[in-house]
């Protein structure tokens, strides 16, 4: 069934508008919290683009599959990051000499 290229490119444009969709309905306040439990599904997302990439099937597959671990990656690298400030503005400061 998915070896149909419309049957996947239909999917496909279906998954962007659900994402779109589902992202723009979260409020700004929720955005950081919810990265933080982004990164796991991002991490699953580079376990399917190995598989992917390393399959040697196609050309076009190996490609998608390799860009694909180069943006999940940017995304769990950024997640962290994000989740580190997050969690550095609520660690209480040292009292400063007078």
């Amino acid at each position: 069934m998915l070896d149909d290229p419309a049957v996947a490119a239909t999917i496909f444009v279906l998954a962007l508008f659900v994402g779109v969709e589902v992202i723009s309905k979260v409020p700004p306040l929720l955005h950081t919290p919810l990265m933080s439990g982004a990164n796991a599904i991002s991490g699953i997302t580079i376990v399917g683009a190995l598989l992917a990439a390393g399959a040697e099937e196609r050309t076009l597959s190996s490609v998608l599959g390799f860009v694909a671990i180069v943006f999940a990656t940017i995304n769990v690298v950024g997640g962290f990051l994000v989740t580190n400030r997050m969690l550095a503005m609520f660690k209480k400061k040292p009292d400063r000499p007078s």
